[in-house]
């Protein structure tokens, strides 16, 4: 399991001051041997040239820049009294606002805001208002929050498509990394789907996350990862990290879920979750998988199939194994059960299963736990 760190900041930032007009220990500055005059305006001609080429491409990103800053928000979220003197002191992070229906809200992570309330948390707008949430909802499983916000001429983000995103794909980061607010770090998409990290205190359950090297830090969370479409795909959540800080492997959720638990939870108060009707094997191990005709330990094995459930419908067979669910290989049962409780109540969801020695495709309707009186996976 993967040590990661969620990335909201409670401490201050302390930058280091110089004497007012010197610096000791400078270094010589070397040059090399002066050339004629126009050889040298013929260099900065040739030079103006590339960069005005490069600045170009380059202008693309400022402005997805420029679309997306009035919708981040920095967001300072002081102890309610019960925790005072027990934790440490305030927490801070970022967020976004997004409209539905006629509101609007600020989307940010659970963790930024679990120790506080409407009172006590202060979220400044990239125009320098502060306003105070209205109402908030959350959920611990997936790390989600979501707080009512109100006031003229807010800016909405636009949502694009995590599905869709491809690793390799550029991404630009957005938040206040140790306070400092409207700051744009940029990187790719490194990978997809990870999963199994030990977050610390273990609350977010559901894991499926887009790793990074743009570089994230505490007080990142919360704050958007934007494609070059200037569309929100993540919600910048935790790095891997030895020090605490940045290392270039860092860690969002995937902007479809975020909006598919925001959604619920405004509109319901409570997250439906993914149902399949499935106990697994926790012991699976190489020795029962090469006894079932595999040639590796892959997959998850069936146990029980739950009667009435998604799973028996999709006549889903004790013994079967399976390898892949929506086209995401599954390396063990716990990430089976985390896919499943992410995926949308209704989704017909493909799966490659093992049965018999050989791979079938078996198609399934994911259920909604809350409809089901022993719900397992």
């Amino acid at each position: 399991m993967m040590r990661a760190v969620l990335v909201s900041v409670s401490a201050a930032l302390f930058l280091p001051s110089f004497a007012s007009g010197q610096v000791t220990d400078a270094l010589p500055v070397s040059a090399s041997p002066a050339t004629s005059s126009r050889d040298r305006d013929q260099e900065y001609a040739a030079l103006a040239r590339d960069v005005d080429a490069l600045e170009r491409e380059f202008g693309l990103i400022k402005r997805v820049v420029k679309l997306v800053s009035p919708a981040v928000v920095h967001i300072e979220a002081s102890l309610l009294p019960r925790y005072r003197g027990m934790l440490e002191i305030e927490e801070a992070g970022s967020g976004v606002i997004f409209q539905f229906g006629n509101d609007h809200y600020v989307l940010t992570n659970r963790h930024v805001i679990r120790h506080s309330s409407e009172e006590y948390i202060r979220i400044h707008l990239a125009d320098g208002r502060v306003l105070r949430p209205q109402r908030i909802w959350s959920d611990k499983e997936t790390d989600v929050a979501v707080m009512l916000v109100r006031a003229p001429n807010l800016v909405p983000a636009r949502f694009g498509d995590s599905d869709a995103l491809e690793i390799g794909d550029f991404v630009l980061a957005v938040g206040s990394p140790f306070g400092l607010s409207q700051s744009v770090t940029r990187g790719i998409v490194s990978a997809k789907g990870r999963h199994n990290l030990d977050l610390g205190d273990g609350e977010l359950e559901y894991q499926n996350f887009i790793q990074t090297d743009a570089a994230i830090n505490p007080g990142n969370s919360g704050g958007p990862l934007v494609n070059l479409r200037g569309e929100v795909v993540g919600l910048n959540t935790a790095i891997a990290s030895a020090s605490g800080g940045n290392e270039g492997i860092g860690f969002s959720i995937p902007i479809n879920i975020v909006s598919r638990v925001a959604r619920q939870l405004v509109e319901n108060n409570e997250v439906a979750r993914g149902y399949l009707g499935v106990k697994l094997d926790g012991k699976f191990d190489e020795q029962q998988a090469k006894a079932l005709g595999l040639s590796q330990l892959v997959g998850t094995r069936i146990t029980v199939v739950e009667p009435q459930s998604p799973a028996e419908k999709a006549a889903l067979r004790v013994n079967d194994v399976i390898l892949q669910y929506n086209g995401v290989r599954i390396e063990r049962d716990r990430h089976l059960i985390g896919l499943v409780k992410l995926t949308e109540v209704g989704e017909r969801v493909p799966l490659v299963v093992y049965r018999e020695g050989k791979p079938m495709l078996v198609t399934v309707e994911i259920g909604d736990m809350r409809q089901y009186t022993t719900p397992r996976e």
